[in-house]
């Protein structure tokens, strides 16, 4: 057999070589995609309160979705458990992600069935009213918080693959444990900007509704507009009208939301901090959806954009997130 000529293999080394830039430059671009919409990658993460090295990292996508479970638990005054059952069950259910498809006429975070009595495809498609759903039923599981996990779970869903949710408990377990607020500061994103068209103090205001309901808004001092939240209606913010929820900080008045955080019962200011903590941790979650840049609480700051996307102290004496420092949640939007 005759060897290859010189120049047949300069061909080859050519086609190789460019074949190998194709595949760089694709790389290159879709990275550059995935920076500039948020990306599909992790882009959160959520830590142990103790200092230990649990941790769980998790998409944008994915923390919205999650936030939006464990509003509307704390909303209908459900305990930690419940919020890390719904979790743990949407994680296996769905990847906490909001899904078109799934098994026969199975929809959405938790994948329920229109066919079954769980609502309309529009109805399940929405978290919120998914999330609300889920709770109905894990609420009539007798003693559900003292049963396994698996076993709550399972008594609402009715799976094919019962035992499937007890892996998910470690990670919906820290993942709860920020999201009602109790571990404070432990949630973190590196907030790059989504992909949503509707974004400012507006936004903000009617995810809040969405999320956790007009009277807990309201409650907290963030005026909202539009339609009552707890319907098929998505509420629909008034620009123009006074906000005691905005803010005043020097060059960013107009695009910053204020909630003062209501005591919701305790004497030695707990519950003020958990509930700071979860509106915190939720503006946190959504700051790729909203185009979030800050946000405060307890003398510590989030800043979209850093690169260690960690809560810094900024008052030294109440960095430690003492009922002192515990007066609103400060979220700051884009421009």
């Amino acid at each position: 057999m005759s060897e290859p000529s010189s120049s047949s293999k300069r061909r080859g080394r050519l086609l190789r070589t460019g074949a190998a830039l194709v595949v760089l430059l694709a790389v290159a671009g879709y990275l550059v995609v995935q920076y500039v919409t948020g990306g599909t990658g992790p882009g959160c993460k959520v830590v142990s309160a103790d200092g230990g090295a649990a941790s769980y990292e998790f998409t944008p996508e994915q923390a919205v979705n999650a936030a939006t479970i464990a509003a509307v638990g704390t909303n209908r005054g459900l305990p930690e458990r419940a919020v890390t059952i719904a979790l743990a069950t949407a994680l296996q259910e769905s990847g906490l992600r909001n899904i078109e498809h799934g098994d026969r006429d199975s929809l959405g975070l938790f994948q329920q069935r229109p066919s079954q009595g769980w609502g309309t495809p529009k109805e399940i498609m929405d978290p919120a009213y998914a999330a609300g759903m889920f709770y109905e039923h894990l609420a009539k599981v007798h003693d559900y918080q003292r049963l396994p996990l698996t076993v709550a779970a399972q008594r609402v869903q009715r799976s094919g693959f019962p035992e499937a949710y007890a892996k998910h408990e470690p990670d919906a377990t820290l993942l709860a444990a920020a999201l009602t607020g109790r571990a404070a500061a432990t949630l973190t994103c590196q907030g790059r900007p989504g992909t949503a068209r509707t974004t400012g103090p507006d936004a903000v205001r009617a995810a809040l509704v969405r999320d956790f309901g007009r009277d807990a808004v309201e409650e907290a001092g963030a005026e909202v507009g539009g339609a009552e939240v707890g319907g098929a209606a998505t509420p629909t913010p008034s620009p123009s009208a006074a906000s005691p929820g905005t803010g005043s900080d020097s060059g960013t008045g107009d695009r910053t939301v204020t909630l003062p955080v209501p005591a919701r019962g305790g004497a030695d200011g707990r519950d003020v901090l958990e509930r700071g903590w979860q509106l915190a941790h939720w503006a946190v979650a959504n700051a790729s959806a909203l185009h979030i840049e800050r946000v405060a609480y307890a003398g510590r700051e989030w800043t979209a954009g850093v690169t260690d996307g960690q809560w810094h102290a900024t008052d030294a004496k109440n960095g430690d997130g003492s009922a002192g420092a515990a007066g609103a949640v400060r979220i700051t939007t884009g421009g």
